[in-house]
């Protein structure tokens, strides 16, 4: 059958069109894509018109030294491309990673990023930096590259140059394993979902009165039996040594640092219950399963007490190549003042002669610390005397107000998980304040950065840690690394709702907040 000329000319045009409007509709996507990376680049600027393609043939290549971090980005684009991209030191095309050439005002976390035609290029001076940069090239590709099983293409990031940066060194997340307890295979997985948003801390709460999750060689019995129950009761658990430390350098391939918490002198209750010698009467409590807080203490006057402290400190900071090392402090109230200072005098010290500097709740600035100490601001108010006071010794404050920041919150009256002691955190609320400023006394720079605590008083299995975390983390995450310039609700909603889509190939399950317009 012939075809007429007209509609020949017809056919043509159609297919024109078709093309064009598929055109189209990839550079929309496209932009989309570089308007929606959470924390917000320091500096982006679109390239129109360039673009670059993941294909069949591309390669990864990474400078000495770059290629652990090279490795990661290659295993995530693998399971969604199905493609080899091998991972090579050569140079050329493709996606490249360099330590070398990048932007001095990049410091030790931050990255350049550039997308030509012909790849993707990113600078930076550590492999912090270009760990970061991965996480943004992965934003900046369609949302199923997050996908685990093979998607069909084109897997396209539009033409930019980035130049990003953090504005606190520290952006924490805090997960408790002690009210319940979650395998390992659960701590990595959060350590890959926090990673993704630039989050370069996780604090482990490893011990409370209703579980002790660690194992110490000299007091075996902390994790045997301390570690034997959990919220509600049940079987509890524990990390072996081998177990932590995989942990902790699981993290550090992604930038993560580990800083592991054991509280005291207060939430003890599974210390005291595991040694008769660190209570006063000598006398072990029972386990406890409830969730009611303040009963327990060390014995202060007994000498024992600041061994086993030592004994605890020592081997945990042999496992814990990180700076810091979490000593709790809050919610003392079997603790008299005078005891309390007493104690943290002795304790102190103790974290200094393992080499790592003490964190605690900022119940601890009562006791007049030293200034490498870092009070973690947890209260619900904008003002507090002892840690403006220490703030103006020179401490350095971590800011994680219960009220804002304390991810176990509900976000409504209607959420099935969680507390609200220190009220309803819906999204807008955990986004809109400023940790530079929130505290009386404790400017920009005397913060430290910001810290999402969740607490699991009520959360059991993975995906309620997600229901809690998500969406509200990567807005925490936003307040600790972009500049407080590019703080705006109204692009940051949109921002978000883009992540949805990323979520849902990641298998997150996140709580759909009204708040946000969703894909």
């Amino acid at each position: 059958m012939r075809t007429s000329p007209w509609l020949s000319r017809v056919l043509v045009a159609g297919l024109l069109l078709t093309g064009l409007t598929s055109a189209a509709t990839q550079a929309q996507a496209a932009a989309a894509q570089i308007d929606s990376v959470i924390p917000a680049p320091v500096s982006v600027q679109a390239v129109p018109n360039v673009s670059y393609s993941i294909t069949a043939s591309t390669q990864i290549r990474a400078q000495a030294g770059g290629t652990g971090v090279a490795t990661l980005l290659a295993d995530v684009l693998r399971r969604s491309t199905g493609f080899a991209l091998p991972v090579s030191d050569s140079t050329g095309d493709g996606v490249s990673l360099q330590l070398s050439g990048a932007d001095p005002q990049v410091g030790a976390e931050g990255y350049q990023l550039e997308v030509t035609a012909t790849g993707v290029t990113i600078k930076a001076t550590t492999t912090a930096g270009l760990f970061n940069g991965t996480q943004t090239l992965r934003e900046l590709l369609p949302a199923k590259i997050e996908a685990s099983t093979v998607q069909s293409g084109p897997f396209t990031v539009p033409g930019a140059k980035i130049l990003d940066y953090p504005r606190f060194a520290y952006r924490g997340a805090m997960l408790d394993v002690a009210r319940h307890f979650f395998p390992p295979d659960v701590v990595k997985r959060y350590v890959d979902e926090i990673a993704l948003y630039k989050v370069n801390y996780l604090h482990l709460h490893l011990t409370d009165d209703q579980g002790w999750r660690i194992a110490i060689d000299s007091w075996p019995n902390l994790a045997t039996y301390g570690g034997s129950t959990q919220v509600g009761g049940g079987p509890g658990g524990y990390y072996t040594k081998a177990q932590y430390s995989d942990i902790v350098a699981y993290a550090a391939a992604r930038n993560v640092t580990v800083v592991p918490e054991v509280d005291m002198p207060g939430h003890t209750n599974a210390a005291l219950a595991s040694y008769a010698q660190l209570n006063c009467n000598g006398v072990a409590p029972k386990l406890y399963t409830g969730t009611n807080v303040g009963f327990s203490s060390l014995c202060v006057s007994k000498d024992v007490t600041y061994q086993f402290i030592d004994d605890v400190i020592r081997e945990l900071a042999a496992m814990t190549p990180g700076p810091y090392l979490h000593i709790g402090g809050d919610e003392a109230s079997s603790t008299s003042a005078a005891d309390y200072k007493a104690f943290m005098a002795k304790v102190f010290p103790i974290v200094t002669k393992y080499g790592k500097r003490a964190v605690g709740w900022h119940d601890v600035a009562k006791a007049t610390p030293p200034t490498s100490v870092i009070p973690q601001f947890w209260g619900t108010t904008t003002s507090d005397s002892a840690v403006s006071a220490a703030a103006g010794r020179g401490n350095k404050v971590l800011q994680s107000p219960a009220n804002k920041a304390y991810l176990d919150m509900k976000y409504t009256s209607g959420t099935p998980l969680g507390q609200d002691w220190a009220g309803k955190i819906e999204v807008r609320t955990g986004y809109d304040w400023n940790p530079g400023n929130y505290l009386s006394g404790v400017g920009e720079n005397a913060a430290m950065g910001v810290e999402g605590p969740l607490w699991t008083e009520t959360i059991r299995t993975r995906q309620d840690i997600e229901f809690m975390a998500f969406p509200r983390l990567p807005g925490l995450a936003e307040l600790g690394w972009s500049p407080w310039s590019k703080h705006n609700w109204t692009a940051y909603k949109q921002r978000l709702a883009a992540q949805g889509p990323r979520w849902q190939a990641m298998g997150v399950n996140f709580y759909r907040s009204t708040q946000i317009t969703w894909p």
